[in-house]
């Protein structure tokens, strides 16, 4: 029986977190695959995917958002194959940021101009759809660290925008 790998978080601040992973087993591991999960605001459940090579690891992912919870999972490539999965939580340090406040404005049948307030030198994400579940599912998204996007839509259809 494979066993799942051991997720071990070595630190984490405002931005950041550090975790190690391991196997409790003498089967060759040839790497790890990792999803990073938190979700945005109540409505989007966001992800990012690692892709490890090698038998321990210690990694740092970077970029993320304070006072935020992450659900980090994991298995493992072995040579008898794959493991179970793994899973821990753990909470970013320090004070989220407030939600931006968004002004969604038509500037013709196809361009909406989106103008937020919010910090600065951040990304900003803009998620856009024609109903709520389209929107929690799949919608449409953009990225930016400015403070207003135009956003190219179909005519003749209603959009919820989010950022």
């Amino acid at each position: 029986v494979i066993p799942a790998p051991v997720i071990h978080i070595e630190s984490y601040s405002e931005d950041s977190i550090s975790f190690s992973l391991k196997m409790t087993t003498n089967i060759k591991v040839s790497g790890y695959v990792v999803n990073i999960y938190w979700t945005f605001d109540t409505h989007r459940q966001e992800k990012r995917t690692l892709i490890i090579e090698g038998e321990k690891s210690i990694q740092k992912v970077a970029n993320l958002t304070a006072h935020t919870p992450y659900e980090i999972s994991a298995w493992a490539k072995t040579e008898l194959g794959d493991s179970p999965l793994s899973f821990v939580h753990v909470v970013t340090s320090g004070t989220r940021p407030a939600s931006p406040s968004l002004k969604a404005k038509a500037i013709n049948q196809t361009a909406v101009e989106c103008t937020w307030t919010g910090p600065r030198n951040v990304v900003y994400g803009i998620f856009y759809a024609t109903s709520f579940l389209e929107l929690y599912r799949s919608p449409h998204n953009t990225t930016t660290t400015s403070h207003n996007i135009t956003v190219l839509v179909q005519r003749d259809e209603q959009y919820l925008f989010l950022v």
